[in-house]
C-alpha cells in the first residue's frame, strides 16, 4: 500500500534544467527532502543533517528500521 506524500510548490523557484519558474514541488520521501520539476521531471534530494554529519561526506544513507 502506497502512502500519499504531501507536496508543496516553491514560489519563485526556477528549475535548473528547463529554467521554468514556479514548477518545482517539495516533498518528503523516507525522511529525505526531495524537489521535483513538474514540467521536465528533473529532481534533486537533500539528505537530513544527521546523514551529512554521520559520514563526513562519505556516507550513502542511514538505515532506520520501522
Amino acid at each position: 500500500m502506497e502512502t500519499r506524500r504531501k507536496k508543496r510548490f516553491i514560489a519563485g523557484a526556477v528549475c535548473p534544467q528547463c529554467q521554468s519558474m514556479d514548477t518545482m514541488m517539495l516533498y518528503m520521501e523516507h525522511g529525505v527532502e526531495k524537489v521535483e520539476c513538474v514540467r521536465c521531471g528533473h529532481h534533486q534530494s537533500q539528505a537530513g543533517k544527521e546523514v551529512e554529519a554521520a559520514g563526513n561526506g562519505e556516507l550513502i544513507g542511514v538505515f532506520k528500521p520501522e
